[in-house]
């Protein structure tokens, strides 16, 4: 087997009121003006990492970047805990787009960074050429059970405590656990990677708001299950207006596929596809599947045709 590539290199960016966010980006990302830009967002208790080999796949066409949002990777926690909440998030994602000043981006979310990817195409349609969403987080009532560990870990207090306690389970444990529950196929992950993601893990164990980070995912995942309708991501995405790609895995433990029929009539401009056995993270599983469909779907719209083609229903996808 050979070895993965590696992790693309980062900086800190500033934005405005002092925030500051770790982003990692391909070679010549920001000097390259002539490449327009993807943007990725992770999901909860990842990074910019999460992205390595999708940019991989991009990189020769477009410049790639990934954020380490707030708490996570390499970036500080935000100043106040309502800097958790999906709606603050997207706050600042739209602030980092603001700083990179590199025009309308492609903006691609995974999981919670679908559900942050969503809020800002609904409230800046201007700073999007395309959206992409991988297993976003949409508020579901049918509750998986991996799922049911939220709301207590969501909890004031008893959040912290228990991401705490989990802790204590050696790291090489907990990321086996994580690429069981996140991967169709656990061996798709190479073992280079995991052995990364269990160093990387043992220093955020290190941090001080390695645990609230974690517990106040958990608590904005469940919130934003619980919204009124009229304030809800399904709403919010009735009114995305950019072209959109948005997939679900088949064997996806966390977001249920099923979600694809009500996405169908809520994006009013979107390919919704559900990838055969793929889990919850197909930008990691299989990178050159969700880059190919990416590229499908900005040659679409370079080519001013409709994203959805005829119907708009895309079950199947070419493996």
């Amino acid at each position: 087997m050979t070895g993965p590539i590696p992790h693309w290199p980062g900086r800190t960016v500033s934005l405005a009121a002092g925030e500051q966010v770790y982003v990692a980006e391909t070679p010549r990302s920001v000097q390259d003006k002539n490449k327009e830009l993807v943007l990725c967002v992770h999901g909860m208790s990842g990074a910019a990492t999460n992205w390595t080999d999708f940019m991989g796949e991009l990189a020769p066409d477009f410049a790639c970047a990934a954020v380490d949002l707030p708490g996570s990777g390499f970036s500080p926690p935000p100043a106040a805990k309502r800097g958790y909440s999906i709606t603050a998030l997207a706050g600042t994602v739209i602030r980092l787009i603001e700083a990179l000043d590199r025009g309308p981006v492609h903006l691609a979310g995974n999981s919670m960074g679908g559900a942050v990817s969503i809020r800002v195409a609904a409230s800046r349609p201007d700073l999007l050429r395309t959206l992409t969403l991988v297993s976003p987080v949409l508020p579901d009532l049918l509750i998986r059970p991996e799922l049911l560990r939220f709301p207590l870990a969501g909890l004031p207090v008893v959040g912290d405590w228990v991401m705490r306690r989990t802790q204590r389970v050696p790291a090489e444990n907990r990321v086996a656990g994580v690429v069981a529950t996140c991967y169709n196929d656990p061996a798709a992950m190479h073992p280079d990677r995991f052995w990364h993601d269990v160093a990387e893990l043992k220093r955020r164990d290190g941090l001080s708001y390695s645990a609230t980070t974690l517990s106040h995912a958990a608590r904005t995942i469940v919130a934003e299950n619980l919204r009124p309708r009229r304030y809800s991501l399904w709403r919010a995405a009735e009114r995305i207006t950019v072209p959109a790609l948005v997939t679900f895995g088949s064997r996806d433990r966390l977001v249920n596929p099923r979600l694809a029929a009500p996405a169908r009539r809520a994006f009013r401009d979107a390919t919704v596809m559900v990838l055969p056995q793929t889990g919850h993270v197909a930008q990691m599983e299989r990178p050159e599947l969700v880059a190919r469909l990416f590229r499908e779907m900005v040659d679409r719209t370079r080519a001013g045709g409709d994203v959805t083609g005829n119907s708009g229903r895309h079950d199947q996808v070419d493996a």
